[in-house]
């Protein structure tokens, strides 16, 4: 018997305002420092929004919100706040547990 599996997608799942701002927050945590998990995920609630209504909220092209929230993007750190007040999503800053380390 083959067993056959689909691709699981988070746009799927995410429905509600309050489901993107939790994913985006658990994206957040999980993050190793570098912006990977966070773009990733601003992919997911950008696609799950809609990439069209989001580029004219934002102001960028369609093709910059994919380059710039792919995995290979760099986006600039006011290219991000962009796109999360677009999303309306907010950030909250809060004392962290783990101390700052160096390397």
């Amino acid at each position: 018997m083959t067993e056959h599996f689909s691709r699981w997608d988070p746009v799927d799942h995410l429905q509600s305002e309050e489901d993107m701002a939790m994913y985006l927050d658990a994206c957040l945590e999980e993050d190793p420092g570098d912006g990977s998990v966070v773009r990733a995920a601003l992919n997911d609630i950008a696609r799950a929004q809609g990439m069209t209504q989001l580029a004219k909220a934002t102001g960028i092209t369609r093709e910059g919100l994919y380059k710039a929230l792919s995995p290979a993007g760099n986006p600039e750190f006011s290219t991000i706040l962009k796109v999360i007040k677009a999303l309306k999503i907010k950030l909250h800053a809060s004392a962290g547990s783990e101390p700052l380390t160096t390397a």
